[in-house]
């Protein structure tokens, strides 16, 4: 469902010169990003915001500051936390990262059989070992894409509750692991249509938007620039 907003006039997106403020400084020289679907970026297009994926969109601000920073991104769609650590974590690691995004464990909540503690050893494994390469680590609580229109009513109510364990889940391993936790779930924006893409899996470029001022704004407070 189109927004009324173009990303310019949307109070929940980054404001000009925002993120040059908050990201003033900053260390990073070589990012990677692992994951599924949604760190390969498959964003629905949305009238008024462009069509740039939320990894993309953090790269470019980054870039914006480091005009040297080396960009890496494994995602790849409808892999299971598994197969992204299987797949992604081992060249992730020879790329020699100081700042990795990890984003997975979404497909593996679709299914009924969601097995949270087999995902979170999955989770732990690559966040444990890209720190130990010297890498600081972005996880992410991501939108409750339960609440998208395009999701069968009778599939809703299992679905969120799936969601919202791998969302509890992962704030609990980011504390534990030291990770820079970006919480979307609980965002005031996560029940509104406009967020979500018609396939009823993945959001538009207006969630996109959304989640890279989330995630320029949790650095700009790591690095004391909020």
């Amino acid at each position: 469902m189109p927004s009324t907003l173009t990303e310019a006039t949307d109070p929940w997106c980054l404001r000009p010169g925002e993120s040059a403020a908050l990201l003033r400084g900053h260390p990073w020289r070589r990012f990677a990003v692992l994951g599924d679907s949604v760190a390969e970026g498959l964003c629905e297009p949305v009238d008024g915001y462009p069509d740039v994926q939320w990894a993309d969109r953090i790269a470019a601000e980054l870039r914006a500051v480091a005009p040297e920073l080396a960009y890496l991104n494994l995602g790849l769609r409808g892999l299971r936390a598994h197969e992204v650590r299987a797949t992604q974590l081992a060249p992730a690691l020879d790329f020699r990262p100081d700042l990795a995004l990890v984003v997975c464990g979404g497909n593996d909540a679709f299914s009924p059989g969601y097995d949270a503690d087999a995902v979170d050893a999955e989770l732990t494994a690559m966040i444990e070992a890209l720190r130990a390469a010297g890498a600081d680590v972005i996880t992410v609580g991501m939108f409750d894409v339960s609440h998208s229109p395009a999701v069968p009513h009778r599939h809703r109510a299992g679905l969120a509750e799936r969601m919202r364990r791998l969302s509890a889940h992962t704030g609990v391993l980011a504390q534990r692991l030291g990770t820079l936790h970006v919480r979307l779930t609980d965002h005031p924006l996560t029940a509104d249509p406009s967020i979500y893409s018609s396939d009823g899996r993945h959001g538009s470029a207006r969630s996109d938007a959304i989640a890279a001022a989330e995630t320029v704004r949790r650095l700009g407070a790591h690095l004391g620039n909020a």
